[in-house]
């Protein structure tokens, strides 16, 4: 007979949209939940959805949610006989798993072994080798000495063979990676790579490995009881990935059939029977063009990814952790899962792709995202929510599941493009055009799909020039309507007065770098405009509130949304969604920045200045690094030039839209 030892009350050691998840999955099973939360995460939503919370006091990570010894003091000061820690932050950390054991609270993931097992990533490889898993050929760097030995690196990494991948032995999530295409690369990539990962990890050893050029990532997910069962739950699909990141994942692969799906599956079983696995984890390949498949790493916990798997087998992967912990056997539906249908989940960030996908923050002023069949919503986020700098941008996970793969990619692509997302720039139009692009449809993906398809190509609309001119004319006209409703909608910059009342009222706004300028008037047999000195003709509105428009232009009638907050609107329509901030009608003096000064796009902390004031520079020069969200930025020159000035030194903390220094182009010194 199985003993069952129930988890009673539960401690969730994460935030956002996984502790989300966690509590939500252990409330079905009658289990208790407190919350931690740091300074930021005060009011954030996953405090109030637990039943209890503890205060970690700090904001950075290594304050708070990196403090093994201040969580499991939270979790015995709310009497809670378990921790989950989710993915990220202490979900690896053998360490952590052993100090919830000495203090007598389950550690919900796999045994303290197993942990340490795959903790290195090194050690991995060697035991998976052992176990007959096909591995890539690499070798490691740790030690200074000869870290800082160029010689030593170059022959390291020709004896492996380029591309060489450098990587950080503890961690993921693409932090500590760099690739390496010749011998003159190699000492500064482990170099940056190193500093990365000690930020990131606390321990900067990498390890170098051979590079596979566009290969797929097919992961694999296992589960295992305390009995002695390990089985898998069918392989995911998570090639697209912007800086080693994912960002949309899918289940099953489209390049995986049956016999390649029994493959994976076996080799991803006897891993997990080789460190003696139990709970959830995953089991990472990369498949190269011939169909060989070579083992990257096992993460011992849940994947981010995990609600793929959920919506193709209908398990709840979180609650066959909780029972597991309590010591059951995997069930029958478990033991006997098939695939039904196709997932895909698009990871929706506060980051601009523009930019290089630099990471934003602030306040979350609208986040709604449509309810549609089969579409799933697991986020941290509500409207309203404020996005800060310590922790990762991601707003959402998106997800939807359909009978077959374009179904699903169809449903996600509507759901993300139907979304109101106001107050940040967001990855979700790079997302939609992923999701519609013919190449991604047909299943041809591999890590370098960004890399043949940038965020230019896959965000720009079709309809942009339409929805600049009837998005910009809509908020106009909204601002009118609001101005006249009883009582009237009062706005940061006040109506125009005119003494000739037969001209327009003009309206102007700033669209990223461009102004649009539209001018306006009501006629008696209906309304007259221009957006840029071009007539908007034929022109009818239906219906005007400061919410919304319902007008017709250009022979097409479509109903714009408006949403006002401070001088931005954000306008929302069948044409996409746009952000329009009111130009100053009479600005002040001096407020305008320098040409050519280089501002910081996050707050970060300065950590090399790689130029000095009269430098010359040639655009795409690197003039400085700052760190944030954990992760290196390099600031560039954008032009051929002199540095005139540097604003900011080694060590110091900036703020977004910071100056940090201006470049003089060779035109404007001439």
């Amino acid at each position: 007979m199985t003993t069952v030892n129930l988890i009673r009350k539960l401690l969730v050691a994460n935030r956002g949209e996984i502790a989300e998840r966690v509590i939500r999955s252990a409330r079905a099973l009658d289990v208790a939940t407190v919350a931690v939360f740091s300074d930021p995460d005060a009011a954030a939503p996953f405090v109030a959805l637990a039943d209890e919370a503890v205060h970690l006091p700090g904001a950075a990570p290594s304050e708070t949610y990196l403090r093994a010894d201040l969580i499991v003091a939270a979790a015995e000061a709310a009497g809670a006989d378990a921790i989950h820690p989710g993915y990220g932050f202490l979900s690896e950390n053998a360490d952590f798993a052993r100090r919830c054991a000495t203090a007598g609270i389950r550690f919900v993931g796999p045994p303290v072994e197993a942990i340490e097992a795959m903790g290195s990533k090194i050690a991995a490889k060697e035991l998976m080798t052992t176990a007959g898993v096909p591995v890539l050929p690499g070798a490691v760097v740790d030690d200074d000495a000869l870290a800082a030995d160029p010689d030593a690196l170059r022959t390291m990494a020709e004896g492996i063979g380029y591309p060489v991948l450098v990587k950080a032995a503890f961690g993921g999530g693409g932090r500590g990676m760099r690739i390496v295409q010749d011998a003159d690369e190699v000492a500064d990539a482990v170099a940056g790579a190193r500093r990365e990962a000690a930020s990131a990890f606390g321990d900067g050893t990498v390890f170098l490995e051979r590079f596979v050029e566009d290969p797929r990532h097919v992961e694999v997910q296992i589960f295992g009881d305390t009995h002695g069962t390990v089985v898998h739950l069918f392989e995911r699909e998570c090639s697209i990935q912007r800086r080693y990141q994912k960002i949309v994942e899918e289940a099953p692969s489209p390049a995986v059939d049956e016999a390649l799906r029994d493959q994976l599956g076996s080799a991803a079983v006897a891993a997990g029977k080789a460190i003696g696995y139990t709970g959830a984890g995953t089991v990472e390949f990369v498949l190269a063009g011939t169909g060989e498949f070579f083992f990257l790493e096992v993460n011992t916990r849940l994947q981010v990814e995990h609600p793929v798997t959920e919506e193709v087998t209908g398990l709840d992967l979180v609650a066959l952790q909780l029972q597991v912990a309590e010591g059951e056997p995997l069930p029958a539906d478990v033991l006997g899962a098939t695939l039904r249908g196709h997932a895909i989940e698009a990871r929706l960030y506060a980051e601009d792709p523009s930019r290089d996908y630099h990471p934003g923050s602030g306040t979350l002023h609208r986040f709604a995202v449509p309810d549609l069949p089969g579409v799933r919503v697991d986020t941290g986020v509500r409207s309203g929510s404020v996005v800060g700098t310590h922790y990762d941008p991601m707003l959402a996970k998106v997800i939807a599941h359909g009978a077959t793969r374009t179904q699903a990619a169809r449903r996600l692509a509507r759901a993300l493009a139907e979304s109101q997302i106001h107050g940040m720039v967001t990855n979700r139009d790079l997302l939609v055009g992923i999701l519609r692009e013919a190449e991604f449809l047909a299943g041809r993906t591999d890590t370098g799909y960004l890399t043949r398809h940038g965020p230019a190509e896959l965000s720009a609309g079709s309809s942009a020039a339409t929805a600049r001119r009837v998005h910009a004319l809509a908020a106009a006209l909204a601002d009118q309507a609001g101005r006249r409703a009883d009582p009237p909608v009062q706005r940061p910059v006040p109506s125009g007065w005119r003494n000739v009342v037969s001209a327009p009222q003009v309206a102007k706004f700033r669209l990223g770098e461009e102004e649009v300028v539209v001018a306006y008037r009501r006629e008696r047999g209906g309304w007259w405009a221009s957006v840029d000195g071009e007539a908007v003709n034929p022109l009818r509105v239906y219906d005007a509130t400061a919410e919304a428009i319902d007008l017709e232009v250009d022979g097409v009638r479509r109903t714009v949304a408006l949403h006002r907050v401070g001088a931005s609107v954000y306008a929302d329509s069948p044409l996409g969604a746009t952000e329009l901030v009111d130009v100053e009608r009479l600005p002040v003096p001096g407020t305008e920045a320098a040409p050519g000064s280089l501002f910081a796009p996050m707050p970060g902390t300065v950590v090399r200045v790689l130029a000095e004031p009269g430098q010359a520079v040639t655009a795409g020069t690197t003039v400085l690094v700052f760190e944030a969200m954990k992760m290196e930025h390099q600031v560039k020159a954008p032009v051929d030039g002199h540095v005139a000035e540097l604003l900011v030194s080694l060590g110091d903390t900036v703020e977004t839209g910071e100056v940090l220094a201006v470049i003089t182009s060779e035109e404007e010194a001439a």
